[in-house]
């Protein structure tokens, strides 16, 4: 928040994970495999620990945790009296460009989002939908605000688009408890594969799978970043069994790039 830098090996976490992908905070390169973390807009950081950590003061917190002061010294710092992260609601969004009937609460709910609007479905654990159509998770914000414009990557299939944001367990409960085809759309990177396999296809075995487009290898080689590649380089031990991600994985190695998946909004290769 003062404008300093921090080397990436001591500021770790699956918070501070979740501040980088939220655009909070920014990792960069320097040299061939030295990370150092930002904050390009210390206010941003203010308003983010006050709204999802309940935190109303960070110097005041810190030095309270430091002193170990009471219950009701942190409440003056914290919206929450024992410094847990404040979940403002339960649930996850969904996206569709062809109407998709569901079940809400037992009532009968048509999905069919205006251009520009999405549905946040709270009541998830009464959420059913019919188990032919195909859940499509979207790891990016873009992607998911602009389905409709990547609509040719799907043909055939009738989809339902969930966010990966707000990140928590909801969503990931709601799809063990359904029988449908899960397709995990992200980033075609080490990071991206790590986040299907640690929070969605340990949890639904042979029902999940990566989305991979067929012409894969030549968006890489004319699109990739080897920028990307290089920033990645403590996340590129993976363990899985899946052949798809291993010649993908492949061709990551072979050109050294990696690829964000915007490319695909509005594009058919």
């Amino acid at each position: 928040m003062e404008g300093q830098e921090i080397l990436g090996s001591q500021l770790k976490g699956n918070e501070i994970d979740l501040m980088v992908q939220d655009g909070i905070l920014q990792r960069k390169l320097q040299g061939r495999s030295r990370i150092k973390v930002i904050c390009n807009d210390p206010s941003r950081l203010e308003f983010y620990l006050k709204n999802q950590f309940g935190i109303n003061n960070l110097s005041s917190y810190l030095e309270n945790l430091e002193l170990g002061g009471s219950r009701r010294e942190n409440i003056k710092t914290s919206s929450d009296s024992k410094a847990k992260k404040v979940r403002t609601f339960k649930g996850f969004l969904v996206n569709c460009y062809d109407s998709i009937p569901a079940i809400l609460n037992d009532n009968q709910l048509i999905i069919q989002p205006f251009l520009g609007s999405f549905t946040f479905i709270c009541d998830f654990e009464n959420f059913k939908i019919d188990k032919n159509i195909v859940i499509v998770g979207v790891e990016n914000a873009e992607n998911f605000r602009f389905i409709e414009h990547q609509k040719y990557l799907f043909k055939g299939q009738k989809v339902l688009f969930v966010s990966r944001y707000p990140q928590s367990k909801d969503l990931i409960k709601w799809l063990q408890s359904i029988p449908n085809q899960y397709i995990h759309f992200g980033d075609f990177d080490f990071e991206g594969i790590g986040i299907y396999l640690n929070e969605y296809q340990q949890y639904l075995g042979e029902r999940a799978t990566f989305f991979i487009p067929q012409n894969i290898e030549g968006l890489i080689k004319k699109y990739g970043s080897k920028d990307l590649y290089n920033l990645q380089l403590d996340r590129r031990k993976l363990i899985f069994e899946d052949d798809n991600i291993d010649n993908l994985l492949a061709i990551f190695h072979q050109y050294k790039k990696c690829l964000e998946q915007e490319i695909l909004i509005g594009n058919e290769f």
